[in-house]
């Protein structure tokens, strides 16, 4: 189906978390580059997990994690952007 980076629980709500990593701004920030198709994609991925596991919250959202590195490679900006798809 897709792929998801992290699946959580958070209060009442499943979350699932894409983690976006940039070395470089030139071609957009990594907030950037999640597209309208990854995003739909990341919500099939979210529904068919759901499907497929029992006993999860009803409520869920899907979260970004986009993460900066300097020319060291060491992160300059970690933000966490909750419910950046949308939630069911």
């Amino acid at each position: 189906e897709g792929e998801i980076d992290i699946v959580a629980k958070h209060k009442d709500s499943l979350v699932f978390v894409e983690v976006r990593t940039k070395t470089s701004l030139e071609f957009g920030s990594p907030e950037e580059s999640i597209t309208p198709t990854k995003k739909e994609r990341m919500r099939a991925t979210a529904f068919h997990y759901r499907q497929t596991h029992n006993d999860l919250p009803l409520l869920w959202r899907i979260d970004f994690v986009a993460v900066e590195l300097n020319q060291e490679g060491k992160p300059s900006r970690i933000e966490l952007i909750e419910n950046a798809v949308g939630e069911g």
